[in-house]
């Protein structure tokens, strides 16, 4: 059994996810992890497989409603897995040849209901799963460029059917539930897009943020028609993730990975500062997780991009 004390220091994390208040994954290079004592000590989820050595691990997503279907994915280069239970065992998913690499992964909110998955590729466009995830079948009609880098779908999609993606060149929207794109008109030509996040009342107003390699931070108001850059002056690193408060309606704070450090804005993107001083060190961030929220008082999962993992 793998643990975070043998784990290579220039193991690369992609992503943190939360399955309860103490239970959290770590999809990294050496294969996907997991803690259940609140990120105290990390073991390897893949154990069930009994490999010679676990695949990496570049996405994962987790059923929104884990009472009832506790369903856990994991991207691979070359295939997706998938979990009934909460990531005790592991199957293969049924993927178009040739096995594509999956840059990322969403569930739809109505997962319980409907089985969709979708999964980003490199190359190979978007996948769609709508059983559960045992089959995937490629849905990019209209999708001009086929380097998914991230993925945002609506809190909203049972009646929606909104999603966007990120890619090399700009964003492409569905409003179909993915079975075809268009093209969103977003500032800067070819721009690649690294992370994109909807608001949670996204339905009501159109609120979406998106983060780019070269141009920083663009907000929408209106579903992606329009944009504004966010703090142009101050915001000039690739902003590589966005993390919206849970109660973003109420209090509108946003926290970003621009380029390897941690900026925090309370004002929906108007003006920023640092985020928690004692984060500050000489290691690259690489990923965090925010599971308690932004204030001060409560703890963070941050990933390093050396390997190292503190829940601080």
């Amino acid at each position: 059994m793998a643990s975070q004390n043998n784990i290579s220091r220039l193991d690369y994390i992609y992503q943190f996810c939360e399955s309860g208040k103490v239970d959290y994954f770590a999809a990294r290079v050496s294969g996907l992890y997991r803690s259940s004592d609140g990120g105290k000590s990390w073991t390897s989820a893949f154990d069930s497989l009994n490999l010679q050595k676990d695949p990496s691990a570049l996405a994962v997503a987790i059923s929104p409603d884990l009472e009832d279907d506790p369903s856990i994915f994991v991207g691979l280069n070359g295939g997706i897995l998938r979990s009934p239970d909460n990531g005790r065992h592991w199957e293969s998913a049924l993927l178009p040849s040739p096995p594509p690499v999956i840059s990322a992964l969403s569930i739809s909110p109505n997962f319980i209901r409907d089985g969709i998955v979708f999964a980003g590729t490199l190359e190979d466009g978007m996948l769609r799963s709508s059983d559960r995830g045992g089959r995937w079948d490629a849905w990019n009609f209209g999708l001009l460029d086929l380097n998914i880098l991230c993925l945002a779908i609506s809190p909203d999609f049972a009646s929606d059917e909104t999603l966007f993606v990120g890619t090399q060149s700009g964003i492409f929207r569905s409003t179909n539930g993915g079975r075809a794109w268009r093209e969103v008109n977003l500032p800067g030509e070819f721009e690649a897009v690294l992370s994109l996040t909807l608001a949670p009342d996204f339905a009501s107003n159109g609120t979406l943020f998106a983060g780019t390699e070269n141009q920083g931070l663009f907000r929408s108001t209106d579903g992606g028609k329009t944009w504004q850059r966010l703090a142009k002056s101050k915001l000039k690193e690739p902003i590589n993730s966005i993390l919206l408060a849970s109660d973003f309606v109420a209090r509108p704070e946003l926290l970003i990975l621009h380029g390897n450090r941690l900026l925090i804005s309370t004002d929906c993107g108007r003006s920023w500062g640092p985020f928690r001083a004692n984060l500050v060190t000489r290691k690259s961030v690489a990923t965090i997780l925010c599971p308690y929220g932004f204030d001060p008082s409560v703890s963070v999962l941050v990933g390093y991009a050396d390997g190292s993992i503190k829940f601080i």
